[in-house]
């Protein structure tokens, strides 16, 4: 591929400056690998044109030449063999004899390759000289085995060698380096240098860069052949890139040169994407051949052959195998497939199989598929493949719909919205009205998740009618669904016909699962309109059901839900196991559209439980899957609520790109802006701007209208009363607090009661006896377990309000907790002001002085001593059970607090 920018190749690029400016004054080499498209061929281009003042010699490995001896050497020094003369008499005839075909021995092998090095450093003496081999795997291997050896000779030479190559040949003794997929926004970087005047939206640059697999050239294939509307993600995206593409030219040239034993048993595993070794073996043995006819296909860098697996590097090789192969080639390889695969475990490949191989309408085989899809656990993307095949298969057009809906609801279950919503785009105008729902109440919840979320309340009411008189059950969770959109965009006040319509379908015998959902509308809709008193039981009761749930009930939508009420009656430590569960349950299951929901709440517990770290950890988590997901509205979410978190740490850099990267918003009171909003204003506070803060936080919501983020204004009010107060705004204040004191009091949460005590203080005359004690209340209510932020922002606000009150002496042990805190907790900022506060009370301090130990969090502190007894990440991980991403995660964090750079600096801190 050759574009003017190589993006996500900078340090090959630096490599490649290095290798040529070294040149004067000395020689070397570099080989690069990486697959095909990764951009080998492009570096070298790039090394082309910056050996300014060189002599170029460029060679390419060629497959047709493979077998012929020293071809590839002969077409790259062909240019300057007319220096062979400056070689010893010995060498240059072995030299010349090799190159015109003659061959040469094994034991004359050593001074082929001296005369090479002669030949290049003869070539060298007038001007430096840089010599590229591209693909010099895939030519014939004398010449690698031949320039292999001069490039780990030429330190004291002006010569320079730069190779590539695909496969992980043993070229030892030569600097490497491993071209690796591209990352989200250097994809996104490519797609708009492509789509130059059309880049596309947010959610198609993601689905296109997994689509690509990292690899530069699929998705310039990607690009080249991308519509208008999916630019703008108004059309289904391609799931692979096109196979002929330049891409998949490429790996249909290598797929052509392979033996047909080699190729027969390449379509049986492009075909079985389970890739389970055993059948493919048990395949190959009754196609006739072997699994070891795989070799040559491995060599090319088609397929990898792993113990428990079987896998192509590329998924687009799946594809151009798949079509290159004869139709009825496929048939039969589908055939041979389901013929191996017997037993229980195997019934859905197999059904699938024999699916593939139908050639016409087959209503028992389509009930097979239906079954076997049911039956499967975890199997999201198959099951969903599965039911759109038994759709086809099906003579009845009722079956056909509705087997078409339960795929679009598998599909969007494993994280496939652009499929789940082409199958749903696929449904018939007339379909009967209980189907109509279900696919009314999926559309509703893709367009609440992944698209126009105004438009959902509409789309889930009329599913949730629709389901009324066949579905109790799935009408409630689409009325669940309904309110939830209704909050996400603002319009809290349409949460009433909600609660109305819920309370319809209530029936006093309803099973556990049905009665959470009716208690959790009831008593979320209670809470909308300050009916605390009525909310507080429902909310409770979904709680308990949450967790008493068992069997088919125990589903992470329903666990979401009972942790969502936690939340409301500030019972944060049952909301966090709740939704720990969903998240564990929806990972165990594959349900990976359930998990950025899961990780909100989670998140959100966390952070009143003051686990600031973990609430960031869970939102990051959240973003990366609904990145993926294709839900960029739950995107939006975890972007703001880790725009807040990096807000409270004072980390202005990381909140302002959080916030950038909400970038369109899905509506001006939705909850993404709030929190935008949110942290912006913390912002302000930090920097002594608190006119600023109270505005943006007074702008979030109207309590009495029900429109914009009440939700997010009550979590912010803390934040909105000491702005307030610090400009004497005390009816913005003082309306704010009203609300959140009704919702604090009717909970049994002492860190609520806490905030509230400390909001009173801040709104209490200056050096009154009433500041003075609600600070001190405040900080008698906060537990001492969890929440150290908040109660050290008490201290300090405390210690402020004494040092005013012109009482140095008794804000000093205030101050100094607050600041030991803080430091404690990482919060420098936070810590600087606790300092300034207490040289203003008289005091003279410095810069706090703590262990290595006391500046890392409990977790931290287990993971730092696992390093410094010698543990790798992946051994941390284990022990720990932690992901390796986890680890890495808590690993810069620990470099950073203790400003170190190495495990061994850090070992000695520890010491």
């Amino acid at each position: 591929m050759q574009l003017a920018v190589l993006r996500g190749r900078a340090d090959e690029c630096a490599a490649i400056r290095r290798l040529l400016g070294d040149l004067p004054t000395g020689g070397g080499a570099l080989l690069v690998q990486g697959e095909p498209g990764s951009g080998r061929s492009a570096l070298v281009d790039y090394a082309h044109r910056h050996a300014e003042g060189c002599t170029v010699l460029a060679g390419t490995g060629l497959p047709e030449e493979a077998a012929l001896p020293y071809a590839g050497l002969q077409r790259l020094l062909d240019p300057v063999l007319d220096r062979a003369g400056a070689l010893p008499e010995q060498q240059r005839r072995v030299l010349l004899r090799a190159l015109a075909g003659a061959g040469c021995p094994a034991h004359r092998r050593l001074a082929l390759s001296l005369a090479v090095l002669g030949l290049l450093t003869a070539a060298a003496r007038d001007r430096p000289l840089l010599c590229t081999m591209d693909d010099v795997d895939r030519g014939d291997q004398p010449t690698a085995d031949t320039l292999a050896f001069v490039a780990r000779r030429l330190r004291r030479s002006s010569v320079a060698v730069l190779l590539t190559t695909a496969a992980d040949v043993p070229l030892g003794g030569i600097a490497r380096h491993r071209l690796r997929p591209l990352d989200d926004r250097d994809s996104a970087a490519l797609l708009a240098d492509r789509l130059a005047g059309r880049p596309p939206a947010p959610p198609v640059a993601a689905a296109l860069a997994a689509a690509a697999g990292g690899n530069p050239q699929a998705l310039v294939d990607l690009a080249e052949v991308l519509t208008p509307g999916q630019c703008r993600g108004e059309e289904p995206l391609p799931e692979t890139p096109p196979p002929d593409g330049r891409l998949g030219r490429a790996y249909r040239a290598r797929l052509d040169r392979l033996p047909a034993d080699t190729r027969r048993v390449l379509l049986l595993a492009a075909l079985d994407e389970d890739g389970e070794p055993a059948t493919l073996v048990r395949a190959a043995r009754v196609a006739g051949t072997a699994v070891e006819a795989l070799a040559p296909a491995e060599l090319a860098g088609l397929v990898r052959v792993e113990p428990r697996r079987v896998t192509f590097p590329q998924p687009l090789v799946r594809t151009v195998v798949r079509a290159a192969a004869p139709l009825a080639e496929r048939r039969a390889a589908h055939l041979l497939l389901a013929g191996v695969l017997d037993g229980a475990g195997h019934r859905l490949r197999r059904a699938g199989h024999l699916a593939a191989a139908a050639q016409g309408p087959d209503p028992a085989l389509a009930a097979e598929l239906e079954q076997a899809a049911t039956e499967c656990e975890g199997a999201g993307t198959a099951a969903s493949a599965a039911l759109q095949r038994a759709a086809e298969l099906t003579d009845d057009p009722a079956r056909a719909a509705a087997r078409l809906v339960a795929a679009a609801r598998y599909a969007w279950s494993a994280g496939r919205t652009h499929r789940a919503r082409l199958l749903l785009g696929s449904l018939p105008a007339a379909v009967d009205a209980t189907e109509a729902g279900r696919a009314g109440l999926l559309r509703g919840e893709l367009e609440l998740r992944a698209g126009r979320p105004r438009s959902a309340p509409a789309t889930l009411l009329a599913a949730a009618a629709a389901l009324a008189g066949t579905d109790r059950a799935l009408a409630l969770g689409a009325l669940v669904r309904a309110g939830e959109a209704a909050c996400f965009t603002g319009d809290q006040y349409r949460y009433a016909d909600v609660a109305r319509r819920a309370q319809l379908l209530r029936r006093p015998d309803d099973p556990p699962a049905t009665e959470l959902l009716s208690a959790y509308v009831a008593g979320t809709a209670a809470t909308l309109r300050g009916d605390h008193e009525q909310a507080g039981p429902a909310l409770r009761r979904a709680v308990v059901l949450g967790g008493q749930l068992t069997g088919p009930a125990l589903t992470p939508g329903a666990l979401t839900c009972a942790a969502a009420a936690g939340l409301l009656v500030a019972v944060d430590g049952a909301a966090h196991r709740l939704a720990e569960r969903a998240v564990e349950l929806a990972r165990e299951r594959g349900e990976l559209s359930a998990l950025p929901r899961a990780l909100e709440l989670r998140a959100a517990a966390e952070y009143w439980l003051g686990r600031h770290e973990a609430a960031t950890d869970s939102s990051r988590e959240g973003l990366r899957i609904a990145r993926d997901t294709g839900q960029e509205n739950w995107a939006g979410v975890h972007l703001g609520m880790l725009a807040v978190l990096a807000a409270i740490r004072a980390d202005r850099d990381t909140a302002l790109r959080r916030i950038r990267e909400i970038g369109e918003d899905p509506g001006a009171h939705s909850r993404p802006r709030a929190l935008a909003q949110w942290a912006l204003a913390v912002l302000d506070l930090v920097d002594n701007r608190p006119a600023a803060a109270a505005a943006r936080l007074a702008a979030l919501a109207c309590p009495g209208t029900g429109r914009g983020q009440v939700l997010v204004l009550v979590m912010a009010t803390p934040y909105l009363v000491e702005a307030a107060a610090a400009v004497a705004d005390r009816p913005a204040a003082g309306a704010a607090l009203a609300v959140f004191d009704r919702w604090a009091s009717s909970t049994a949460s002492p860190s609520r009661r806490a905030l509230s005590a400390r909001c009173h203080g801040l709104l209490a005359p200056r050096g009154s006896a009433e500041a003075e004690h609600e600070f001190r209340t405040a900080l008698r209510l906060h537990p001492t377990d969890a929440g150290a932020f908040e109660r050290a922002r008490t201290e300090l606000l405390l210690g402020r309000e004494l040092r005013r009150s012109r009482r140095p002496r008794a804000a000093r042990e205030h101050l100094h907790a607050a600041r030991e805190a803080f430091t404690l907790l990482g919060a420098a900022t936070w810590a600087e002001q606790a300092t300034t506060e207490l040289r203003a009370a008289g005091e003279s301090v410095g810069p706090p002085e703590e262990s290595a130990a006391r500046l890392l969090t409990g977790q931290q502190l287990r993971i730092a001593r696992l390093v410094a007894e010698g543990a790798t990440n992946r051994e941390i991980a284990a022990r720990m059970f932690l992901s390796t991403r986890t680890v890495d995660h808590h690993l810069r964090n620990i470099f950073h607090r203790l400003n170190i750079r190495s495990r061994t600096e850090l070992a000695r801190a520890l010491s």
